[in-house]
């Protein structure tokens, strides 16, 4: 049978607009599994064990970048090490992605979001229509850390899909999870850079607008999902 696999994460929330979060990110990460990436995988677990960081423990990037827990004991240097890990293994893996990037002060209220949202995934399926139906089964895993973009995901992909099912998945289950993380995280800094407002802690990470568009932005790109 052949199966699509959608790795779902966001970052943001669906409370008011605030200044210190005024974005919200929806990214899906698409695997055919006929394609086996189980050395990657492998390979990622062994660098991480290499420079101190547990097995199949799972990649939180904005904890990690922000030095919370469980990355307080990290140096900056250990942890954009831990980030870079994670990134080589998204660029190394034939993987596609879609990011949705929502400015929350641009709706009235929540509601108006959800909405938008819900039509925006709605219709990228709807374009790319014969991409998923070339696929006898359409997995998708979200660790229902937000019970709306849950019901939002159900809603866009019922008008479109008739093959598809709802997995709900622990972080550390799968890499290819936490690259969808690695890339909302990827989104948002790109917007911050673009705005001038990198936080103290992503420079000690990234170090430059120039160093993060040369090591990260060019490189994510080249994963973006490509209009069937």
């Amino acid at each position: 049978m052949k199966e699509l696999s959608i790795f779902v994460d966001e970052s943001g929330d669906f409370g008011e607009y605030a200044k210190h979060a005024p974005y919200y990110i929806v990214t899906m990460v698409l695997h055919d599994q006929s394609v086996d990436i189980s050395a990657n995988v492998n390979a990622l677990d062994s660098a991480l064990k290499q420079i101190g960081y547990g097995d199949r423990q799972a990649i939180h990037t904005e904890p990690l970048i922000r030095r919370e827990k469980p990355y307080q004991y990290f140096l900056p240097n250990e942890r954009r090490a831990i980030f870079s890990k994670l990134f080589y293994f998204a660029l190394n893996c034939d993987i596609q992605y879609k990011s949705f990037v929502y400015k929350k002060n641009e709706f009235e209220n929540i509601f108006e979001m959800e909405a938008r949202m819900a039509r925006d995934i709605s219709q990228f399926i709807g374009q790319n229509l014969s991409y998923f139906q070339n696929y006898e089964k359409v997995i998708v895993y979200y660790d229902n850390g937000q019970h709306e973009l849950n019901k939002i995901l159900n809603i866009s992909l019922a008008t479109q899909l008739t093959n598809y099912e709802m997995r709900k998945v622990a972080p550390n289950e799968y890499r290819l999870f936490q690259v969808a993380d690695l890339i909302c995280t990827l989104e948002l800094i790109k917007i911050k850079m673009e705005r001038g407002a990198l936080s103290h802690s992503e420079e000690r990470i990234f170090h430059s607008k120039r160093d993060i568009k040369k090591d990260f932005l060019r490189g994510i790109s080249k994963k973006e999902f490509s209009e069937h």
